[in-house]
């Protein structure tokens, strides 16, 4: 090829010529019309080969990021797979260009002065997710006690709160599915609290993704579990309303903000970070959110963090005026907004934080069965375990039973499963809350 100054940096690669170690960095049709939806990861698997065979003709590869082919070769698809291409897919393209498209930003950069690491889970999922059960069971009594002194006029309780969040942060660090779960299966008769509860808790699993030090993991939790604390001093009629509420009854919810801030400096909050969050949670990348209408870089980073899980808990949960729709449906719409409410570097962290299917799914098989995701491998995106609770008929297994898509026979068959779709939630009359600890 000559010199690495003129070697291909980019390049073009049949499915065919695959190998472990590649890095893919490019798909020949639109990412969220597969299941890979984070641009950009590491072959680390034969089964990461078959999933991109069974979507894509070719893909591009990083010869940066990742090994390169034995021999480099700009191939085209045979003409018998582009004729299948022509049936089954999208004309061939090159990734294509949006206006969100912009250079990426190292997560140093936007998280400057934080030193980042590398999380690793440090217990299994099956060991993680009693502990995970009693941490969450204790955090909800907690915040129920804390949000309850308060909507009495009581001041917050910062040291409490402190101590509560703690063991979550903990559980977390060691293996975030477990939680992730446990949150997805409480069920909570006010929304407030709920929501509290289940932000905080994916606000720490994405910090834990950016490699955020413990302390600001801690920030995240107590910011995103307080960020909506104002709103216990706006009328509960507004917040209930199943109607569209007036601009100036949109005005008066709006001032949760400042009634929040107006909390942490009552109880003498002076975490920075914390009063970020409440402060700016309602900000949007592209300066069209409230109350200072500020954008990109000058809203705080963990505001950017919190806008996030706030509208992706928001959006997967039943509130007064909305059903809920399937986490895929929501990562979908985080994703089109990438770069206007929120930004595109933090998004696609968000995403290789829970995964696809993060943990409380519930999914369809490709059998027809349907489940609940129990433990979502990150690296695995497309094949985490299952606990199955329909037949294919839709009728309730006797039993429910856990399988584990990734030791199922990728060849042809009845042992040949996958995912076909995600659910909304209470599909087919499932109840989430009732389905207890395995």
């Amino acid at each position: 090829m000559g010199t690495s100054g003129t070697m291909l940096k980019t390049l073009k690669v049949s499915t065919n010529d695959l190998s472990i170690g590649m890095y893919i960095s490019g798909l020949d049709r639109p990412w969220l019309e597969t299941p890979f939806i984070t641009q950009g990861f590491l072959i680390a698997c034969p089964e990461d080969i078959r999933d991109l065979r069974k979507y894509c003709d070719f893909v591009y590869i990083d010869s940066r990021r990742g090994c390169r082919p034995a021999a480099v070769v700009r191939r085209e698809p045979s003409s018998s797979s582009s004729k299948r291409a022509e049936s089954s897919k999208p004309a061939e393209q090159a990734p294509a260009k949006k206006p969100s498209d912009r250079p990426r930003i190292p997560l140093s950069h936007i998280f400057m002065g934080r030193p980042l690491k590398s999380y690793c889970d440090d217990s299994k999922w099956e060991e993680e997710q009693p502990r995970a059960q009693h941490v969450l069971n204790s955090l909800i009594g907690d915040i129920d006690d804390i949000f309850d002194h308060v909507s009495g006029g009581e001041k917050l309780d910062v040291i409490k709160l402190r101590k509560a969040v703690e063991p979550m942060v903990d559980s977390i660090s060691r293996n975030p599915d477990a939680c992730l779960w446990v949150s997805r299966l409480k069920d909570h008769d006010q929304y407030t609290y709920h929501h509290a509860l289940s932000a905080a808790v994916w606000s720490v699993s994405l910090g834990r993704q950016l490699g955020l030090p413990r302390r600001d993991l801690r920030s995240l939790a107590m910011g995103c579990m307080l960020m909506d604390v104002g709103k216990l001093r706006v009328d509960r009629e507004l917040l209930q309303a199943e109607r569209k509420l007036t601009t100036e009854e949109a005005a008066e919810v709006a001032l949760h903000v400042s009634h929040g801030l107006e909390i942490l400096k009552e109880c003498g909050i002076l975490n920075k970070d914390v009063i970020d969050i409440v402060a700016h949670h309602h900000e949007r990348f592209d300066g069209s959110g409230y109350p200072a209408g500020l954008k990109r870089d000058v809203i705080p980073p963990f505001a950017r963090i919190a806008a996030i899980v706030d509208t992706y808990d928001a959006v997967t949960s039943n509130r007064s005026y909305a059903k809920a729709i399937s986490p895929s449906d929501a990562i979908k719409l985080l994703y089109d907004l990438r770069d206007q409410d929120f930004q595109a570097e933090l998004v696609e962290a968000f995403i290789q934080a829970i995964g696809i299917y993060p943990a409380g799914t519930l999914v369809e098989l490709s059998s027809g069965e349907v489940g609940v995701v129990v433990a979502e491998y990150r690296t695995r995106r497309l094949r985490p375990k299952v606990l199955l609770l329909l037949d294919a008929h839709k009728n309730r297994l006797p039993a429910a039973r856990v399988i584990d898509l990734q030791e199922v026979s990728p060849g042809t068959g009845a042992q040949s499963l996958s995912i076909r779709k995600s659910l909304e939630p209470h599909a087919y009359g499932i109840d989430l809350s009732e389905v207890g600890a395995l």
